[in-house]
Parts: structure tokens; sequence; C-alpha cells
């Protein structure tokens, strides 16, 4: 993978991306959104073997500080819309990836960092880590979709809060409101990221993927989750991963899985 703003390993079906532009707090150029989407919709299709990715930041200090407020002062109504809708497009693709995304929080998350750590199907955060939506302060809002994920994780009433006052709130504060799934000491989130993906990588593949797609159905009001759930579970039952799962608990030994 050839990127100029993301460094990527993959180790153990594990890919690990990490944004990579410390100096600026490892802030969201358009250069690093058109990245993400490459990486999404093309590299990380083509590695055998993928299990998960993991998503951090260059450095100590931040996940992801923010967008590229340079890039601000060149839009106008009509640029902004294209310019929102192109986040938009890099973590609608995160949200529904077929394998787990986790984001490993090291720091600061704010505005489009926050966001996109919120893209992710699961969050971990250093015990420094910060979040927050402080658009506010710049005279206008989320534009990645930051509006919506907090909302739904936090409810509206914090939500509110949060987008209108531009608070950040603690790691553990996070942690209470459910906005993250665990929090760690600092320098133990990636470790901890790749423990959970160690355990989701013995499940089936196949119900993996459908899981996620089930989940993220609840959320889209064109799409009755329920009967989505019920169409994936028969896809599942029908696969060669479902009869050696029902095998192997039989047997009391663990599941071979091939993903199909």
């Amino acid at each position: 993978m050839n990127f100029t703003n993301l460094l990527t390993t993959f180790e153990n079906g594990i890919l690990l991306v990490t944004i990579n532009r410390e100096k600026a707090l490892n802030a969201l150029n358009q250069q690093t959104i058109s990245e993400l989407i490459k990486l999404f919709t093309e590299d990380a299709l083509m590695l055998q073997g993928l299990k998960g990715v993991i998503i951090t930041g260059a450095g100590e200090k931040a996940f992801v500080a923010g967008a590229d407020i340079k890039e601000f002062s060149k839009l106008d109504a009509e640029s902004g819309k294209i310019f929102a809708r192109r986040g938009h497009e890099a973590f609608n693709l995160i949200e529904n990836f077929d394998k787990p995304v986790i984001a490993a929080v090291n720091g600061f998350a704010l505005g489009g960092g926050c966001e996109l750590a919120m893209a992710c199907h699961m969050r971990v955060a250093g015990e420094k880590a910060r979040f927050g939506q402080p658009e506010v302060n710049l005279g206008i809002i989320a534009g990645y979709g930051g509006t919506q994920r907090l909302t739904r994780y936090v409810g509206k009433a914090k939500s509110m809060e949060l987008h209108l006052t531009a608070d950040m709130i603690k790691a553990d504060e996070a942690l209470r409101l459910g906005l993250v799934n665990h929090v760690v000491p600092v320098g133990e989130e990636v470790t901890k990221a790749k423990e959970i993906l160690a355990k989701v990588a013995t499940k089936g593949p196949v119900a993996i993927a459908k899981a996620i797609e089930c989940i993220n159905a609840y959320y889209k009001k064109n799409v009755n989750g329920f009967d989505l759930e019920i169409e994936s579970f028969g896809d599942c039952i029908d696969t060669e991963d479902a009869k050696e799962g029902a095998t192997a608990f039989v047997e009391k030994r663990a599941a071979n899985f091939k993903g199909r």
C-alpha cells in the first residue's frame, strides 16, 4: 500500500492504519480522506486473510484533532457540501465495512477525529483521550456525520450539550456514556484492539459480516432491520461455517471456520 498520509502494516490478519500527520495533530485533510476511501474500496479488499482493521493516530498527543481548518477558507456553500459529502463517503465505507474496524484513540479525538472514531465499529480509548465536537467555535457544525452518530451513541440531550457548548469529555466519561467500549492505560490502545480482533477472528466470518450489516440497519430509515435479520439468519444457517459450528459444539471442540 502506497499512501502519503496513512501508514499501514498487515500482520496476523490485522491491518493497522495510522493517520500520519503528527505535526498537524493528524488533522484530516482532503488527501487523507481520499486515501481512506481508496483503502476501504480497494487496498483492504485485496488482503488475503484480513480479520479486522485498527485505526490510530501518529504520536502521543492526538488520534485525530479535527479536520484541516486551512482548507475551510476556500469553501463556499456548494463546495462545502461537496467537502462534507466526501467525508460522509469515507466514514460510511468504514461503518459498513464487513470486517470489524476498531478506533484505537490515543489522544485528542476532536471534530473530524471524533467523527472518524464514531464511524468505526468499536472504540478503545487511552486514559488521556479526549472527545468532542468543537465546530461551533469556528461558526460551523460537524460535517462528517457527527450530529447523527454522537446522538446515536450518547442520546439527544448529551449530544446537544456537546455540540452546542463545544465541550470536551474525558475517556472515563466517554465510557460511562457508551461512546467508547474500553479505557486502557496510555500506550495500550492498539494492544487492546488487537486482543478484541483476535477474539472476533475465532468466530464465523460470514456471521460477523452479517451481524455488522444487521446492526447498522437499525439506524437506516429505509431498511427494516428485523426483515434483514431474518434474511441474514437464513443466509448464515445454510453455510459451511454454520454446519461446522454446530458440529464443533456437539463434539466439544473449537470450530474451524472457513468463511463460506
